[in-house]
């Protein structure tokens, strides 16, 4: 670390302000970090006693017998520093270093350096400060613990220079101007004429005309029939098996990220541990579509968001696991553990693999604080800003494959809940009402997947079937029934 300090005492301001002044201009090689100016004034009090008129009085007063007046500047820059490894949540032990930067770099503050990817999220590690990166202590893929070193810094305490404009092209080439075509070349000089050609000889006689085949006994439709058969068939080139295979046939591996192993390790734990078993049913979307378009306008202008169909299949799904208590519920050895509170985890992919916020106390929510708290976790989920906070506890688990256009699938349990329920893509199907007459309606086939141990047949299809009366009609949801 490179220190300068200069204190100087009892100067006047003027003479603080000049020195300041030179200071900075002569130490340009040594960018100044902080610099302090203060002025003190030493605070005594005089004790006088005064006789008037033979009655004698103690007084005082205050004045100043000193003034300190320094100037101060130091400079910590061109130092250098070690970068650690941040804190994580209790539940996460260790993370997998992905390296972003190069030895060299000229880095700006809060810059993202490298990324320490944990079994549930991402973590990015930012620059404290702006400077070069001296050295990398840990390689790009190793695992790393809280409070281990990551890299050493040089502060320079300078911005990054901006990156060079791209040059423009040069202007294309003038094309020369084609050469003149040469002249033709001179007629031929005209030669003696040349002799006659001699006569040609008579053409032959023809040959005898040979004789008539026999007739075939083949019958004409047969012939027809092979002719046909002979024009479609396509006659492939003939192969030549000695000559080499070629061609850009190539394999690629890659090393599966450590979110990536903790998902393939839950979701076949899930298959392991759990009796899973999939209900369907299907959703006529007709009201809640025409519900949402009626209000669309009106609750963006109000709430300043748009009303999806998410926090309605949310609301149903609260409404229904207050129903159907057992599926909100979940076994913990040999007891199972009910909740009186709904915290539903939504499965949101992300280009680094699934994630599943939890949205908690949806049972006492509207449908805009539902939409108000999808939309902070879908900003940090773009952002990769997901804290295993906001991925902890969640009684039950919503996964929409209709955003991709599944149009049926049995999703799998995320541990350790008991259930989850998959909403799949809106089809314009026919549908026969009441047996008199069919017409087109928006359906959706929604699955339940719950663990068999723990919930009976009857309570999956009787939550199935509550999620579909709210959804089919929002004034259930609305009016509680």
């Amino acid at each position: 670390m490179s220190m300068l300090t200069l204190v100087i005492r009892n100067v006047p301001r003027i003479a603080i302000r000049n020195l300041s002044s030179y200071v900075e201009k002569a130490a340009l090689e040594v960018p100044l970090r902080q610099r302090t100016v203060y002025h003190g004034t030493k605070i005594v009090r005089k004790y006088s006693i005064k006789s008037n008129h033979g009655v004698s009085a103690r007084t005082h007063e205050t004045i100043s017998v000193r003034t300190d007046r320094y100037f101060r500047t130091t400079s910590a820059c061109l130092e250098s520093m070690v970068v650690k490894v941040p804190p994580f949540a209790e539940s996460v032990t260790e993370g997998d270093v992905r390296i972003e930067k190069k030895v060299g770099d000229h880095i700006g503050q809060d810059e993202v350096v490298m990324e320490i990817e944990t079994d549930k999220t991402s973590m990015p590690v930012h620059c404290p400060a702006a400077g070069i990166i001296e050295e990398f202590l840990v390689k790009d893929g190793d695992t790393v613990k809280p409070g281990q070193d990551l890299f050493k810094l040089k502060v320079t305490g300078e911005a990054p220079p901006p990156k060079p404009a791209a040059a423009a092209a040069p202007p294309p080439p003038k094309p020369e101007p084609a050469a003149a075509p040469p002249p033709p070349p001179p007629p031929p000089t005209p030669q003696a004429a040349a002799p006659p050609p001699p006569p040609k000889p008579a053409a032959p006689a023809p040959a005898p005309p040979k004789p008539a085949m026999p007739s075939s006994s083949i019958p004409v439709a047969a012939i027809r029939h092979a002719q046909s058969l002979e024009a479609a068939t396509v006659k492939l080139p003939p192969q030549d098996y000695t000559k080499e295979i070629t061609g850009t046939r190539t394999e690629q591996r890659v090393k599966m990220n450590r979110m990536r192993l903790k998902i393939a390790e839950r979701l076949k734990e899930a298959q392991n541990v759990n009796a899973m078993l999939t209900t369907f049913n299907e959703i006529d979307m007709s009201n809640i579509m025409e519900f949402r378009k009626a209000n669309l306008e009106a609750f963006q202008k109000k709430y300043g968001m748009k009303l999806s169909f998410m926090s309605a299949f949310l609301k149903a799904s609260a409404y229904a696991l207050q129903d159907q208590p057992v599926v909100n519920a979940v076994i913990d050895g040999q007891e199972i553990v009910y909740r009186d509170y709904v915290d539903i985890s939504v499965a949101v992919a992300t280009p680094k693999g699934l994630v599943v916020p939890v949205i908690r106390n949806v049972e006492s929510m509207n449908f805009a604080d539902i939409e108000n708290a999808m939309a902070q976790l879908a900003d940090k989920a773009r952002k990769g800003k997901i804290a295993i906070e906001d991925m902890d506890g969640g009684t039950f688990t919503i996964s929409n494959g209709g955003v991709f256009g599944s149009l049926m699938g049995t999703p799998i349990i995320n541990p350790p809940q008991s259930s989850i329920l998959g909403m799949h893509a809106i089809f314009d199907r026919p549908v026969a009402i009441k047996g008199q007459q069919v017409v087109i309606r928006p359906m959706m086939y929604v699955a339940l997947t719950y663990d068999h141990r723990l919930i009976d047949g009857r309570e999956a299809v009787l939550f199935l079937r509550k999620i579909k009366q709210a959804v089919e009609d929002p004034r259930v949801i609305l009016a509680g029934l």
